[in-house]
């Protein structure tokens, strides 16, 4: 795995001749042998600022009114999820954080929806709690996914595919967003616990508009670095998936969220998971497969190697491994 992570500009790929567009192409893909690349993007600053200052006003209530808005038998899909549950799966040791869950509601009789009923789950938002927050979501969401899509042609050109590839098995996938909120470490239960322990991602690729607060790490060869993206930039993250389907050309990028010893109050951040749909079939790409990279990977569908993933993590609310209680 590689130690150095690039800044990129997505509006100047989309943009961009021929020859500009390959630059950039290249510069991600040489980015994300540490499954970190950061990246120009066009969402609004004020909308984010809307975003955060909602979820700042949520995770400020009482624990006893932030546990209305927990959506039961969503394994963490869904709603609010509170201290002590997630779990990397490296660790027996709970995370320090907390977390709201949303996504795109399926219609209901949606194939998807038929054939995996424990995967799609309406939204639970709590709107009665801070006014406003179920539509500004909602929006965040959409804009956050739609930027991911348009990353994704960057990174299908990359592995030798069309840019378009992954347009066909997102859409009506389980694409999950996800805000954080880090507690401050004194009150944590023990010096044992860490904001989030080392992990690596699910999914395809997860982007990170902003935090509140340092404390991400990318692990390197030559060890962990601080993610550091420029002002204004996003970060994006390659998952386990992506390893699957690139057959590990793409390393799925491995870090934790740790707080210095000297570091003062809370973090925020607000990230969006991006999945294919769980029908994919998650077999390497033919472009991957070579007599230098021969074959590492049987095929798999996404909604196991997810269930598989997230019984590591502890969000299997029937089966956790780790109980903390």
């Amino acid at each position: 795995m590689g130690s150095q992570v690039f800044d990129v500009d997505l509006l100047a790929f989309e943009r961009g001749n021929d020859v500009e567009r390959k630059s950039i192409v290249d510069g991600v893909m040489r980015s994300l042998e540490t499954g970190f690349v950061y990246s120009a993007h066009d969402i609004s600053y004020n909308f984010l600022d809307d975003v955060y200052g909602k979820l700042d006003e949520f995770f400020a209530l009482a624990p006893d009114l932030k546990k209305t808005a927990v959506a039961e038998g969503a394994n963490g899909q869904r709603g609010y999820t509170g201290l002590l549950v997630e779990t990397a799966a490296v660790s027996d040791i709970p995370d320090w954080k907390e977390m709201l869950n949303w996504g795109m509601d399926t219609p209901e009789g949606h194939p998807l929806r038929k054939k995996y009923p424990h995967r799609f789950f309406d939204n639970v938002f709590p709107e009665d709690l801070v006014p406003g927050i179920s539509k500004t979501l909602e929006k965040f969401h959409g804009e956050l996914l739609r930027l991911q899509l348009r990353f994704l042609r960057i990174i299908a050109l990359g592995l030798g595919c069309h840019e378009n590839f992954f347009d066909s098995c997102v859409p009506g996938g389980a694409t999950l967003s996800r805000a954080i909120h880090y507690p401050e470490m004194t009150l944590a239960p023990s010096d044992s616990h860490v904001w989030a322990d080392e992990h690596g991602d699910i999914n395809l690729i997860t982007a990170l508009p902003r935090s509140t607060a340092k404390g991400l790490q990318i692990k390197t060869k030559d060890g962990w670095i601080d993610a550091s993206p420029p002002d204004d930039h996003l970060i994006i993250n390659t998952g386990i998936m992506l390893e699957h389907l690139s057959n590990g050309i793409i390393p799925t990028g491995i870090h934790r969220v740790v707080a210095d010893s000297d570091q003062i109050g809370d973090r925020l951040s607000v990230v969006q998971f991006c999945h294919p749909a769980p029908w994919t079939i998650l077999s390497p790409l033919p472009s991957c497969v070579s007599q230098d990279n021969p074959q590492k990977f049987a095929p798999i569908t996404a909604a196991d190697r997810l269930d598989q993933v997230l019984w590591e993590i502890n969000l299997l609310e029937e089966s956790r491994r780790v109980d903390d209680t």
